[in-house]
């Protein structure tokens, strides 16, 4: 029986994903990161399909505008220990997939310290409910396949919107179908259960942490232009902070980046 209904969880999981996850490329999925850690692009965004790229960014922005930010903005409002409680439970259950980005992406040091922060997080805090690791001075940092594609030295190719998960260059987009087919922990029902309310807590949880951004990005003439290019500079950072091998995200911000650049294109 098992053979029969893991097609029908991975047709949940897919159905739930492309319902949930758009905008979450705009910081690491799978990956949460924040959305200051920026580095100048040093290569030309290469867009060959933007009219239908933006046609699909229209998309987007209505499913966003009118379902996912509203939902976002009221997560806001809840209290602040509930909010880091989930943000704290998804980055938990992401870490057996940051482990073998860092493995695969040759940084054994990075590898460990994932593994040291999913050990203690799952056990003393409470299946990830509390970060205690950070308090014990072990950083989170986050990586993903398309991350691991970069460092490998793959190059980013055009710029792809997908319906419902955002923008993205071919290569992070090859990333994130991966990420879905690799499965860490196992298929089993609770570990479905819990994938699937770390999905939608973890989300919403980004969406919001990614609404001053996208509220000051919505206010410039080409919203669809300077988000792509925000993403694209994040991106570039990201790689580069895997490249490095770094334990923690890098702190540079990218708040004042001139506006006129993104008006500009």
């Amino acid at each position: 029986m098992r053979s029969l209904t893991y097609p029908r969880h991975l047709a949940r999981q897919a159905v739930l994903l492309l319902t949930v996850s758009y905008l979450t490329g705009c910081a690491s999925p799978t990956q949460v990161a924040p959305p200051a850690r920026c580095a100048q692009v040093n290569y030309p965004v290469y867009d060959p399909a933007e009219p239908v790229n933006r046609g699909v960014f229209a998309f987007n922005r209505i499913v966003d505008n009118y379902a996912l930010a509203p939902i976002a903005r009221g997560y806001r409002d809840l209290p602040d220990f509930f909010q880091q409680g989930v943000h704290n439970f998804a980055s938990n259950f992401g870490e057996p997939a940051v482990f073998i980005n860092d493995l695969m992406q040759g940084n054994p040091r990075r590898s460990v310290n994932t593994l040291g922060r999913f050990a203690v997080n799952t056990t003393v805090g409470v299946v990830g409910l509390l970060d205690v690791s950070d308090r014990l001075g072990i950083p989170r940092h986050t990586a993903d396949f398309g991350q691991m594609f970069g460092v490998w030295g793959i190059g980013n190719g055009p710029i792809v919107e997908l319906p419902l998960l955002g923008t993205s260059n071919s290569r992070d987009a090859a990333g994130k179908v991966l990420s879905f087919l690799v499965s860490p922990l196992g298929d089993s029902d609770t570990v479905q259960t819990l994938g699937t309310i770390s999905l939608v807590g973890g989300t919403v949880d980004t969406r919001a942490s990614l609404l001053p951004l996208t509220d000051s990005l919505q206010k410039l003439p080409n919203y669809y232009s300077a988000l792509r290019n925000v993403v694209a500079e994040n991106r570039a950072a990201f790689v580069r902070e895997g490249q490095a091998g770094a334990t923690s995200p890098a702190l540079d911000s990218c708040a004042n980046s001139a506006s006129d650049d993104f008006r500009a294109r």
